[in-house]
C-alpha cells in the first residue's frame, strides 16, 4: 500500500497493524521515501498469491508485473 508521510504519522497505529499483512510504501512530495515491512514474513511468502488462482495459465513478464503493480496502487 502507498501512503503519504502525513497519513502514516497521523494514523501510525492503524498502519502498524496493517504492516502485518502487506508492505507499506511511504511518500513525501509524491516520491516514495520509505518502505515498511514485516520482518517476520519471508520474501517467498510475500510473493505467494501474486498470481493466486492463475497457476495453470502462461504469463509473460508484463502480466506478472501488472499483477504486482495492482497490489501497490494508490487508493482514493
Amino acid at each position: 500500500m502507498i501512503i503519504t508521510a502525513t497519513e502514516f504519522k497521523n494514523n501510525f497505529g492503524k498502519y502498524l497493524n496493517l504492516v502485518r499483512e502487506e508492505d507499506l510504501f511511504i511518500t513525501k512530495n509524491g516520491k516514495i521515501v520509505a518502505k515498511v515491512i514485516n520482518p517476520n514474513v519471508s520474501a517467498t511468502k510475500q510473493l505467494t498469491g501474486i498470481l493466486e488462482g492463475k497457476i495453470d495459465a502462461a504469463f509473460s513478464k508484463k502480466d506478472i508485473r501488472n499483477e504486482r503493480v495492482k497490489r501497490y496502487e494508490i487508493s482514493d
